[in-house]
């Protein structure tokens, strides 16, 4: 059995992998800083017959995460996959308006936390002689640069990128795959932690008469749709595939 690790998987993207690997069979570490939201997640996958541990960890908090990591492999025999999800909105504001340590929260969880968790677990992948790893970066940064004021996401988001076209070079060798999926609209609680001020200010106003999402026009993905694709870059199917982003958005990131 492969373990994987699947970082802020308490709810919405991270939660939907969490349970699609475990019924694939992976033993899931579930990674998160709200642990009810996580002993919801393991129970659920155990009564599904699968396995699951809680980890309560800050994705930013280097030792939080290390001993997290410990916990996990010491549990399930090692470390076979990594989905590094955790991430934030953050404050979406004009650049003149946009605080310094609301940037450096959003860069922090966004990117600081995507390092440690690679930085922490790729020990893991080297010593199980290979690996595969997926980076939930965004279409933000990645292809589209229309939302107001989302300089500090955008940034991360690009960053992430950045790192997994580095990294896949780097880890080849060792016969690890890092790849990117970059979710547009999607389902998830997401936006009801994003602090948007002064739209207007940033905005260029644009209509698109049938809707933002040329496969769906206004509805949004699921959580699920985006937890495919990253089962899809874990799995044996994608063995020749890294340093790749996947859009999962119906189109949205061409048009806006």
């Amino acid at each position: 059995m492969k373990t994987v690790l699947v970082t802020g998987a308490g709810s919405g993207i991270g939660e939907a992998t969490a349970r699609l690997l475990a019924e694939q069979g992976y033993a899931v570490g579930a990674l998160g800083h709200t642990k009810s939201e996580l002993d919801s997640v393991v129970e659920a996958i155990e009564k599904a017959g699968g396995q699951a541990l809680a980890l309560d960890a800050d994705v930013t908090d280097e030792t939080a995460m290390r001993a997290a990591c410990e916990t996990l492999a010491r549990q399930f025999g090692g470390i076979d996959a990594v989905v590094a999800n955790a991430g934030i909105n953050g404050v979406w504001a004009p650049i003149d308006d946009l605080k310094p340590e609301k940037f450096d929260k959003t860069i922090a969880v966004n990117l600081r936390g995507t390092y440690l968790t690679l930085h922490l677990t790729v020990p893991y992948l080297k010593r199980a002689g290979g690996g595969a790893i997926a980076v939930v970066a965004s279409i933000n940064g990645t292809r589209t640069f229309s939302n107001p004021g989302a300089t500090a996401y955008s940034a991360s988001k690009a960053a992430q990128y950045a790192l997994v076209q580095q990294l896949a070079v780097e880890l080849g060798p060792y016969h690890i795959r890092i790849n990117a999926v970059c979710p547009g609209a999607i389902d998830t609680e997401i936006d009801d932690n994003t602090d948007i001020r002064n739209r207007e200010q940033a905005e260029i106003p644009v209509t698109y008469p049938k809707g933002s999402i040329p496969l769906t026009g206004k509805q949004p993905g699921r959580s699920v749709d985006v937890a495919d694709a990253i089962a899809f870059l874990l799995s044996d199917q994608a063995r020749h595939i890294s340093g790749t982003p996947i859009w999962v958005d119906g189109a949205q990131g061409l048009i806006r």
